[in-house]
């Protein structure tokens, strides 16, 4: 039963190297993503520390955004 499952009617040696280029694939694109947030979180961050508190202030009531980057980076 597995075996006829993985073997798919002879498709099964077409499929399963599919499956994994799209889930490598995948897992490329995520990390890429996530890279470039952290660091255009770390410029963000870099900008907001230069500002005034007043300003700083008023960025956090109007950004949601803004609040998780700072909770995430227990910055305030």
């Amino acid at each position: 039963m597995i075996l006829d499952f993985i073997l798919m009617n002879g498709h099964g040696m077409f499929v399963w190297p599919s499956f994994l280029v799209v889930m490598f694939s995948c897992f490329i694109l995520y990390i890429r993503t996530k890279k470039t947030l952290d660091k255009y979180e770390k410029e963000f961050l870099e900008e907001i520390k230069d500002l005034p508190e007043i300003e700083r202030k008023i960025i956090l009531e109007k950004s949601k955004v803004a609040n998780q980057i700072f909770a995430t980076n227990k910055i305030i």
